[in-house]
């Protein structure tokens, strides 16, 4: 199983751009997570995420999420590896984005809070493949 759910704070705009064979979009961006634990007298660290969503996904994150905005994304983890012109190996670990929240509370992100990954963990749901989205008002099925 390869399932990862994040919550953390865009680094910078998404940065779009389209393939060459079929022209679909793609954005890309990075995620600030912070870890879970401080060490005493320590300052709180954070992991950098770089994250890639396509096509209607990548469309919608680059269209609403903008730098420092908090946001929530489930996907699943992808590595890849090039070989570069000197012939030196490359490689990257991202998060393809499958669903996309918003997560910023009433205060922070300014809407009416109604969509946020912690109120509603689905209002406002980005994805191509859900099947429903759950509100807070939703009854559960077990």
């Amino acid at each position: 199983m390869n399932k990862v759910i994040l919550m953390g704070r865009l680094t910078k705009d998404p940065e779009v751009r389209y393939t060459q064979t079929n022209n679909t979009l793609v954005a890309t961006f990075s995620l600030a997570v912070n870890r879970r634990f401080v060490r005493q007298g320590e300052e709180r660290q954070a992991d950098f995420i770089n994250i890639v969503a396509w096509g209607k996904q990548g469309e919608f994150c680059s269209k609403y999420f903008k730098k420092g905005q908090q946001v929530g994304i489930i996907g699943r983890i992808q590595t890849r590896n090039w070989d570069d012109d000197k012939g030196q190996k490359h490689y990257v670990t991202e998060v393809i984005a499958e669903e996309a929240y918003f997560a910023d509370s009433k205060r922070e992100g300014g809407g009416d809070g109604s969509g946020s990954f912690e109120n509603t963990f689905g209002a406002e749901v980005a994805s191509g493949n859900s099947e429903f989205e759950l509100t807070s008002n939703d009854d559960l099925p077990f």
